[in-house]
């Protein structure tokens, strides 16, 4: 499930959930829907490539990713994991909701 939503400065985000409901990555800001929704678009045919996925390690030691776009701009981010294994399956979540969307 999809989630567009204005920001209180007039941006735009977009936050993806799993099938329980739980956010499971949240969008940069857009300047507008029209952009929002050209990168939407776009999202399918992406997550299908491994070099869009910049895994990382926050200081805390928690786990997350980023996905990026083609030309290698960020698209946003995923919620902390606890472990390499959970932010994995975060990516195959992410994957997944991503290819149903219609």
């Amino acid at each position: 499930m999809i989630e567009i939503f204005k920001e209180m400065d007039n941006t735009y985000r977009f936050q993806l959930k799993s099938a329980n409901g739980q956010g499971i990555f949240s969008s940069v800001p857009f300047a507008n829907e029209e952009e929002i929704a050209r990168v939407i678009a776009e999202l399918r045919p992406l997550v299908h490539k491994t070099a869009v996925f910049e895994r990382k390690t926050d200081y805390e030691g928690k786990f997350l990713f980023n996905l990026k776009s083609s030309s290698g701009d960020t698209i946003g981010n995923s919620r902390l994991f606890d472990s390499e294994a959970g932010m994995e399956n975060g990516i195959k979540n992410l994957k997944k909701q991503i290819t149903a969307l219609p």
